[in-house]
C-alpha cells in the first residue's frame, strides 16, 4: 500500500511546475541530511578523501549540496516518467555529438553515476528513439520494481538485462547494433576488479567498460547528465579514439582518470552517498569505520 501511495505521489508531483518540484527536493534533501546519518557519514568520508584541498566548512557545504541534488533528481523522475511528453521536451536538452547515437555501429554509452542518470536515459530514448540495452538490478519490492521498469521504458522498448545474466547477452546486444548504457563506476567488490587510482585513492573498479568494448568491438561514448535550473542538459561527448587497448587495467585506470575530470565540473551531482571505497587493497583499513 505504501508503494502505491508513493507512486501516486510521484504522479501528482508530475503535474507541478518545476520550481515546486525542485523546492520539494531541496527541503527533503536537507531533511534526509539530518535523518540518515549513515549516508551522511559516507558522503563526508568520500568528500574528505576526494577533495582534501577543501576546508572542513567547504566540505560540509558540498555534502549539503550532494543531498539536495540527489533528492531533487529523485523527485524529477515524477515528471520524467509521468508528465506529458512535451513537458519533458521543454525541460531538457540533448547537446554535443548527438549524431553518434544514430547508426548501427556497436556502441557503449558510458554513463557515470551522476544524479541525472535516469534523466539521461529518458531524454536520449525520447529524442533518438531506438532500442537501447542496459543492466538492471531487480528490486525486492515488486510494485516499485514494476514502476522503475516502466519508467525506464517510457519512450522506447529498452531491454533491461539482469545484472547477474553474464556477459553473453550484453555482447550479443552490442553486435546487433543496440547501444548499451553501462554504469561501471560503483564498488562491486574486489574479486573482479582492479585497484586503480580515483581522486588519488586506490579504488576497486570493474574493467567492464574495457572488456565489453573489446568483446563487442564497440566504441565508447560518454554521456553526462547535468541538472540545471531549467531541467537537464544531457551532454554526448565524442567517442574515445584510444579505447580499448589490450591492457584492461590501463583502460580502467584511464576511465577513472577521465571520470574524475567529468566529476570535477559538477562534484555536487555525483553519487557520493555510495561506499565507493568500501573494498580496500590487502592490509588497508576500512575508510568508513569510525576511528576509536
Amino acid at each position: 500500500m505504501l508503494s502505491y501511495l508513493g507512486i501516486g505521489l510521484m504522479r501528482f508531483v508530475a503535474l507541478w511546475p518545476l520550481r515546486w518540484v525542485r523546492a520539494l527536493g531541496f527541503g527533503m534533501g536537507l531533511l534526509l541530511l539530518k535523518l540518515i546519518p549513515q549516508r551522511r557519514r559516507i558522503a563526508q568520508v568520500n568528500v574528505a578523501l576526494c577533495f582534501p584541498q577543501l576546508s572542513a566548512q567547504e566540505q560540509q557545504a558540498l555534502v549539503r549540496k550532494i543531498f539536495i541534488c540527489f533528492t531533487q533528481a529523485w523527485f524529477d523522475r515524477a515528471w520524467l516518467w509521468h508528465a506529458k511528453p512535451e513537458v519533458v521536451l521543454a525541460r531538457t536538452k540533448l547537446v554535443g555529438a548527438v549524431e553518434q547515437l544514430h547508426g548501427t555501429e556497436p556502441t557503449l554509452l558510458f554513463g557515470p553515476h551522476f544524479v541525472g542518470l535516469d534523466a539521461a536515459a529518458t531524454v536520449i530514448s525520447q529524442r533518438v528513439p531506438r532500442r537501447y540495452t542496459t543492466l538492471y538490478a531487480v528490486q525486492k519490492n515488486k510494485v516499485f520494481d514494476a514502476w522503475i521498469t516502466k519508467g525506464r521504458q517510457r519512450f522506447a522498448e529498452n531491454r533491461l538485462i539482469d545484472r547477474h545474466s553474464g556477459f553473453k547477452p550484453i555482447v550479443s546486444a552490442l553486435r546487433q547494433g543496440d547501444p548499451f548504457y553501462l554504469l561501471p563506476d560503483m564498488d562491486f567488490g574486489a574479486e573482479d576488479s582492479f585497484f586503480v587510482p580515483f581522486f588519488g585513492v586506490s579504488t576497486a573498479t570493474v574493467p567492464s567498460l574495457s572488456r565489453f568494448a573489446r568483446l563487442g568491438r564497440a566504441r565508447v561514448i560518454p554521456v553526462l547528465p547535468r541538472l540545471t535550473p531549467e531541467g537537464y542538459e544531457i551532454h554526448i561527448l565524442p567517442a574515445w579514439t584510444d579505447f580499448p587497448t589490450a591492457d584492461a587495467e590501463a583502460d580502467t585506470a584511464l576511465m577513472n582518470q577521465r571520470l574524475q575530470g567529468y566529476i570535477e565540473t559538477m562534484p555536487e551531482q555525483y553519487f557520493w552517498v555510495h561506499k565507493r571505497f568500501k573494498s580496500r587493497p590487502p592490509g588497508e583499513a576500512d575508510v568508513y569505520q569510525r576511528k576509536k
